[in-house]
């Protein structure tokens, strides 16, 4: 095992999370005047989303790292001495990888949930602020 895979599953979300912040922290100005709650929302899904996708990218290459330091020959395969419990837990880790492989989709969700809960939390702050204000002008 000499090389590293790269799950590009999950590379290619992150390079377009990345690139998607960029955009809207450059255009931040623009977009903030029409809505500002909306467009915090979204940098803080794409920000959670970049967060657990290159989490889960960085797991899965370090566990690769971890079984490649079994492979004393470097031949790729795994034979004789070479096999050891440590070996067998780090190959279970790395084939164990369900969580890493779909954490593009989860992430959606969760990023999803985290920006709406902030875009809820936003629009009420916002609204019981233009609530004051307009109490305070009828006084």
């Amino acid at each position: 095992m000499k090389e590293i895979n790269l799950p590009y599953h999950l590379i290619l979300p992150i390079i377009i999370s990345i690139f998607i912040l960029g955009l809207l922290i450059y255009k931040k100005k623009k977009m903030f005047k029409n809505g500002k709650w909306f467009w915090i929302s979204l940098i803080v899904f794409f920000t959670i989303y970049l967060l657990i996708v290159s989490g889960a990218t960085y797991m899965d290459i370090s566990a690769q790292l971890n079984l490649q330091k079994f492979d004393l020959n470097g031949d790729g395969f795994f034979n004789g001495s070479e096999i050891t419990p440590d070996q067998k837990a780090a190959m279970k880790t790395l084939t164990n990888d369900t969580g890493r492989n779909f954490s593009f989709i989860i992430g959606l969700f969760l990023s999803g949930i985290i920006a709406f809960i902030v875009l809820v939390i936003g629009k009420i702050s916002q609204n019981i602020k233009n609530y004051k204000i307009i109490n305070k002008k009828n006084i």
